[in-house]
């Protein structure tokens, strides 16, 4: 006759292990971050063991094209240049600080629903950065501590990561991205009864003449209203795009301006926007600087949403002067690309002074050997970069 004392101390035994086990299983679970390459299909990148962020720079980005349309213009995702860090870390993180404590939800915000995205995009950069850049960034997952050595600063991801799709776990991840990352991330859904998506989160401190209150809740054609020939040209491919976008299929692209100095962000209304309307007769070369947004689209393995991020990256104009092939290109599309597209891109204010410059400086590329006085200009093999580049 079995033993009832021996019987109820087995149940319990029982019982004690099975709450051990699935409290061990709910802490792996809770602590690991998921295997995003094996569920995306993107390798990690190569690791960068001998970086060094005081003297890094970012990669010479020309992306200028000849014919000159309105296209997507897309270019094979590149893993290990989703987010690139370089010289700039320091000072831009603090710009976007003082930015977000100024502007608040215009730089930052996220709708009801968007958690488990944001969540998950966080958490995919955390694997990012500690893969290529092992020396300065490390995740401990027992203790869901991200350790930047950069800046010398740890952040508590349990805060956000435990809460998952709970109200406000969103919020948070953006703000560590804003804290860690100068890249700006905007986060698309698709809405299950329209079939369109819409932009439901983002950090973005690098918008001219908008702000994320402008588009937040907008499907995409809303958000790329004022874009010449969108609508006739790429609202159709842009969705279909979207659509059938796999994880493991990233892709980027770049878009580019002239700007008098390095502005970064500025709202509608904002003084440097005035800029634009006028040609300054005492403009100098050395104030003038090409911007690049070197931008990534990819979709996330979980929450399937799509995100796009950009970092704006800064070069004096001057540098055209010894880039083969450049001056001569970019002379042309601002004399000959199509109106409204150029006059969306806004570089009328600074022709005055940088058309001149271009053709000295291609004339004397031609007198170097450096390009053929017979060559006619068109996209570059290299692009989005030029001959030589990373030889410089």
């Amino acid at each position: 006759m079995p033993n009832p004392v021996l019987s109820s101390i087995a149940v319990v035994a029982s019982f004690t292990l099975l709450i051990v086990l699935y409290y061990l299983s709910a802490r792996v679970k809770r602590d690991t971050l998921p295997d995003y390459p094996q569920l995306s299909g993107v390798p990690l990148p190569k690791p960068l063991w001998d970086f060094d962020v005081r003297t890094a720079k970012a990669r010479p980005y020309r992306p200028f094209r000849w014919d000159y349309h309105q296209t997507m213009s897309l270019k094979k995702f590149e893993p290990d240049f989703w987010l690139e860090l370089e010289s700039t870390y320091l000072d831009r993180l603090k710009q976007r600080k003082e930015l977000y404590s100024q502007y608040k939800t215009d730089i930052l915000d996220a709708l009801p629903g968007s958690s488990s995205a944001c969540v998950e995009l966080a958490e995919m950069v955390i694997q990012f950065l500690c893969a290529r850049y092992p020396r300065h960034f490390v995740f401990t997952p027992s203790t869901g501590i991200f350790n930047n050595r950069i800046l010398e600063q740890e952040a508590d991801t349990t805060a956000w990561r435990y809460k998952g799709a709970g109200e406000g776990a969103g919020i948070e991840a953006l703000k560590f991205l804003m804290d860690h990352v100068p890249e700006d991330f905007l986060v698309t859904q698709e809405n299950t009864k329209t079939g369109n998506y819409e932009l439901i989160a983002g950090v973005v401190c690098s918008a001219l003449g908008w702000t994320i209150q402008h588009k937040l809740g907008k499907p995409l054609h809303k958000i790329h209203g004022p874009v010449p020939d969108y609508k006739e040209k790429m609202e159709f491919s842009m969705n279909r795009f979207f659509s059938k976008m796999s994880c493991d299929k990233p892709i980027q692209r770049g878009s580019w301006g002239l700007e008098i100095g390095k502005p970064l962000f500025t709202p509608p209304n904002d003084p440097h926007l005035k800029l634009r309307e006028t040609q300054l007769s005492d403009l100098k070369l050395e104030d003038i600087h090409l911007r690049v947004d070197w931008q990534t689209l990819r979709r996330l393995p979980i929450s399937r949403a799509i995100i796009f991020n950009y970092k704006a990256l800064f070069t004096p104009f001057s540098e055209f002067r010894n880039e083969p092939y450049i001056p001569r290109l970019v002379a042309k599309i601002l004399r000959d690309g199509k109106e409204e597209i150029m006059k969306y891109k806004g570089t009328w204010h600074v022709e005055h002074r940088v058309l001149p410059a271009l053709d000295q400086w291609a004339l004397e590329q031609e007198e170097k050997g450096w390009v053929p006085k017979d060559w006619k200009e068109r996209t570059l093999d290299e692009d989005p970069f030029f001959p030589g580049w990373d030889r410089c």
